[in-house]
């Protein structure tokens, strides 16, 4: 009796071996209820898979043998596939906003960039606050020191410092997160 050919192919599980793809000349198998049926060829255990009309997929490639699982395939990948997606709707993506200064900046001009970092850090972003050096200005980095001391004063009820000031070319650059709320 000859096992009938059948492939399967998924654009997202290139690296998963199912069926003739398993060419071990020892396996692990696993049954549908998850109970290990032992160790057994490849060609034993893929016998037994078509008999129940089901799959044998590897799951386990890198163990000592490998682990090979008797399943349906099409709703292994659906599984997997609902999985990843969950994984992603729960991940938070922290992005890096930027709110560029120069030395001599006004008062209600700092306050319009310290209203905007607020802003960001409530949303949960990070920021890099840069104060650039224009020109003769450079010969001065303590005015820039100042004028990010202030911003971190006025930004420190919604963030914490997470890389202090520190001089980058013509600028001086500091990282600021948001706190975790509570």
């Amino acid at each position: 009796m000859g096992v009938p050919a059948i492939s399967k192919d998924s654009k997202d599980n290139k690296d998963i071996q199912i069926n003739e793809m398993i060419r071990d000349k020892e396996i692990l198998v696993i049954d549908t209820d998850g109970q290990k049926l032992g160790v057994m060829s490849a060609h034993d255990a893929l016998k037994l898979a078509f008999e129940k009309n089901l799959d044998l997929v590897k799951i386990a490639p890198q163990a000592k043998p490998p682990v090979c699982r008797i399943l349906d395939y099409g709703k292994f990948c659906f599984e997997q596939q609902k999985r990843e997606k969950e994984a992603k709707k729960n991940q938070k993506v922290m992005s890096i906003k930027e709110i560029r200064m120069f030395s001599a900046i006004d008062t209600h001009d700092f306050e319009t960039k310290v209203n905007q970092a607020i802003k960001f850090l409530k949303g949960g972003d990070k920021l890099k606050v840069s104060v650039r050096f224009r020109k003769r200005a450079i010969a001065h980095p303590e005015l820039g020191a100042e004028l990010l001391d202030r911003f971190k004063e006025a930004c420190g009820e919604y963030g914490v410092v997470d890389k202090p000031a520190k001089m980058e070319g013509r600028s001086i650059v500091m990282f600021i997160s948001p706190k975790a709320s509570k």
